[in-house]
């Protein structure tokens, strides 16, 4: 048996406060401030989520719907870099139209509850041409990203510009605006980062929160910049034959480390540092980009799965992480430019040539607003921080003694609990990406909290499972019942008829087991399984996750309480939000998509599948014309909507095959260039995919099966979609691309190229197989 135990000191002493420059405006209702350790709004501790989302980079007809989609997910908070060159590409003709239209995404933002966070620059990074600087300003100064006057000029009028979009949107006018982004990964320049924040305040920008990235051993300002960290599970920005990076491997270890060298280092090399890391004690540990997935480049073509994105969540949370920022929540796709392609790459000195337009990023929701698995992870544990964040965000994070011995450990078991000497959770990481972690047999833990009780979770060892990664509760109050442990992650809590239900997610290969402190309690009754006394506790052991595993509680104060135990696939179904006039907790078929806009109080259900079930807690009153089942105890309320999903094949002809692959070019650092554009006339495989008029174009996804190295998709002569091959089957949203057929160019791939791919090529080979198309039905149902 293998016995983990940890003994939680007694709680720090109050943090500090008052002592950063960052305050809200007069009179705002619920205003932000910071301590050392944590955020707070409205006087109580607060625990932001936020996701990044470029507007630029997707239609603006659609931001609504995706904003939606984001905020579904737990996202509180929307991050965006504003990308010069998306608005003044030209000089002096600053745009702010169509998918431009700043002002136009942060008030809807507003309109839907989501905060706004403006990373304004002027130097992005973002994969972007230039690092988002115009090519005419580098023609201006030979000194950007300093306090060069010749490059200050252009960035007051950028900065005044912004402003006047902005203007009325901040706190103090009840805007969304809770916190400003000035530049991005520069590290050795803190009087020029003050010089940013100053013009930007000079000009109109206001918020509470002022940030900067604090990676490479940032310096700052002193007490200027909320330096925000970050951390990814994969690299483009590596070279192709560097294997997994340690950068990488760190983020799935338990750690209060917060810097991660190793993000922008293909523009700073990691030996190169900016100095003494920003002071931990006077700021509170928060994110920004923590990687929602990995951008692909020519030489390095990472593939990251769902698993990889909620275990990084996880642990970062465990780790002490008191702001969950996510890069990127959302893909897109670059803008064409007028003058030249607007992507990075070797043409403008970049080490990474990437795709001319898709930005996808294998983001939880895609290029095309697509769901992906990880949406689902991530939502899971931002369901949690919404109930529960409050209680987390004060509490400090304590690492067992027994410490792995170092990034090659894959033996000993990485956990880490967090606790306000009272309660706590605990957290543990049993995967990584590449190199499986191995099953903990007979495995507990045992917490001992200062002044208080001795926990052994649970009372009989379990078997932590290959790739798990979960939080379980540790004397948890849940409307005065005690719930000592439980070996199962808290989803969220709804008010059932006055009744609090603590929902709960079971770990795949974990026994749930309960444990009721006895004295806070009058009566248990479970609908299956067993309940035992021992050591002041009722023991419920036996369930089966799912649906009906509903253990019901009287509490002394003669209230009840519910504890509903989901198995893990439903729970990642799990969605909140209002509908029919009443906050619910939806349960949808895996795959499926929900949208609760508040407002309107409606739930727009999107599926692929011929019929979507879902599951309402509490249950609402029957909308006319449903089709409606009670469960037994009145409380879930099963609905068949027939919106049904629709697809087929299409026909493909072929119009050249490929000629020979063309030879392998270097550029920047040596790194392999994408193929010049007149080998898509010459080398490349040519299709043409027959699309149908009568095909529905809005909600249809076309899925080209295809082998190669990179594939471009035209209209007429326009190019409209491409991708690098990384063993993915390539998406093209059709309502993106004129009607009409489309033609598909796919390079083969060269003999042993230095390039990093996930999965084998075949060298020569180039080809489709097969193109689906696949039609998502909206249903929407007002309360």
């Amino acid at each position: 048996m293998t016995h983990h135990s940890l003994r939680i000191p007694a709680p720090a002493g109050p943090p500090l406060t008052g002592h950063l420059p960052f305050t809200d405006a007069p009179g705002v209702a619920d205003p932000i401030a910071v301590t050392s350790r944590w955020f707070t709004r409205g006087g109580r501790p607060w625990f932001p989520v936020s996701g990044e989302f470029h507007y630029s980079r997707y239609p603006a007809g659609e931001w609504e719907e995706e904003l939606l989609k984001m905020k579904a997910a737990g996202v509180t908070a929307v991050a965006s870099y504003l990308i010069w060159i998306h608005h003044e590409e030209i000089e002096g003709r600053i745009r702010f139209d169509g998918d431009r239209d700043l002002r136009r995404f942060a008030e809807l933002c507003a309109r839907h509850g989501l905060d706004f966070i403006p990373r304004i620059g002027p130097w992005s990074h973002a994969e972007v041409r230039n690092g988002g600087l115009p090519d005419w300003l580098l023609t201006r100064t030979t000194a950007p990203r300093t306090d060069d006057p010749d490059y200050l000029g252009p960035v007051h009028r950028w900065f005044t510009a912004i402003a006047e979009q902005l203007k009325g949107l901040d706190r103090a006018h009840g805007g969304p605006i809770v916190a400003i982004q000035v530049e991005n990964e520069l590290y050795d320049q803190p009087g020029h980062l003050l010089t940013l924040k100053r013009m930007a305040q000079e000009a109109g920008l206001s918020a509470p929160l002022w940030t900067s990235t604090a990676w490479g051993g940032v310096q700052l300002p002193p007490d200027e910049l909320l330096p925000l960290y970050g951390g990814y599970t994969e690299t483009f920005w590596t070279e192709w034959d560097g294997g997994w990076s340690d950068t990488c491997r760190k983020h799935f270890f338990f750690t209060h480390q917060r810097d991660d060298e190793g993000i922008g280092a293909d523009l700073r090399p990691t030996t190169v540092r900016g100095g003494e890391p920003a002071p931990t004690d006077r700021f509170p540990w928060a994110t920004c980009e923590l990687g929602g997935g990995m951008a692909v480049a020519y030489h390095r073509r990472p593939r990251v799965d769902a698993a990889d994105i909620g275990a990084l969540g996880l642990t970062k949370i465990g780790c002490g992480s008191v702001w969950q920022g996510y890069y990127m929540f959302h893909g897109g796709t670059n803008p064409a430019g007028e003058l030249s392609t607007l992507q990075e790459s070797h043409a403008t000195d970049y080490p990474n040539d990437l795709p001319v337009l898709t930005y996808d990023f294998q983001a939880p929701l895609g290029e095309y607003g697509q769901y992906r698995p990880s949406y689902d992870e991530l939502r899971l544990q931002h369901l949690l921080l919404a109930d529960f964040g409050e209680r987390i965000a004060p509490m400090e994070s304590v690492l067992p003694e027994e410490q792995p011995a170092g990034q090659d450990d894959r033996e000993t078991l990485r956990w880490a609990v967090r606790s306000d000497g009272d309660s706590g959770f605990l957290f543990v990481n049993n995967h990584q990406p590449h190199e499986p972690l191995p099953d903990h047999p007979d495995t507990s833990f045992t917490v001992a909290f200062p002044d208080g009780p001795e926990l052994t979770v649970p009372s009989a060892p379990v078997t932590v499972p290959q790739g798990a990664y979960f939080c379980w509760p540790l004397r948890l109050d849940v409307a005065g019942l005690r719930l000592d442990w439980a070996t199962a992650q808290p989803v969220c809590t709804v008010d059932v008829g006055g009744r609090a239900v603590l929902v709960l997610a079971a770990t795949d290969g974990v026994d749930v087991e309960l444990a009721l402190d006895i004295s806070t309690l009058r009566y248990v009754h479970t609908p299956m399984g067993k309940v035992v006394s021992a050591d002041g506790r009722f023991l419920v052991t036996g369930l089966r996750p799912g649906t009906d595993a509903l253990v019901e509680v009287g509490t002394l104060d003669g209230g009840q309480v519910g504890l509903l135990v989901l198995d893990a696939a439903t729970a990642r179904t799990a969605y909140r939000g209002v509908a029919w006039g009443a906050e619910r907790l939806v349960l949808c078929d895996a795959g499926d998509g929900v949208v609760f806009d508040e407002p309107a109080g409606e739930v727009r259900v999107h599926s692929v599948a011929a019929e979507t079930s879902f599951a309402v807690l509490p249950a609402p009153e029957r909308p006319p014309g449903e089709n409606l089942a009670v469960a037994a105890d009145g409380v879930f309320t099963r609905y068949t909507l027939p919106t049904g999903g629709d697809s087929g094949i299409l026909d493909v002809s072929l119009l050249r095959a490929a000629g020979p692959a063309p030879e392998t070019v270097t550029g920047v650092l040596d790194r392999a260039s994408v193929p010049a554009d007149k080998y898509f006339d010459t080398s490349a495989a040519e299709y043409l995919i027959d699309v149908p008029d009568q095909l529905p174009r809005t909600g249809t996804l076309l899925r080209v099966h295809w082998t190669g190295d990179v594939v471009r998709a035209y209209a007429g002569e326009t190019l409209v979609a491409d991708q690098f091959s990384s063993g993915r089957v390539w998406e093209i949203a059709l309502d993106r691309v004129p009607e009409g057929a489309l033609r598909v160019k796919v390079l083969p791939f060269a003999v042993d190229p230095p390039v990093y791919l996930p999965v084998p090529v075949p060298a020569g080979e180039a080809g489709i197989s097969r193109v689906e198309w696949v039609t998502v039905r909206t249903q929407v149902i007002t309360g």
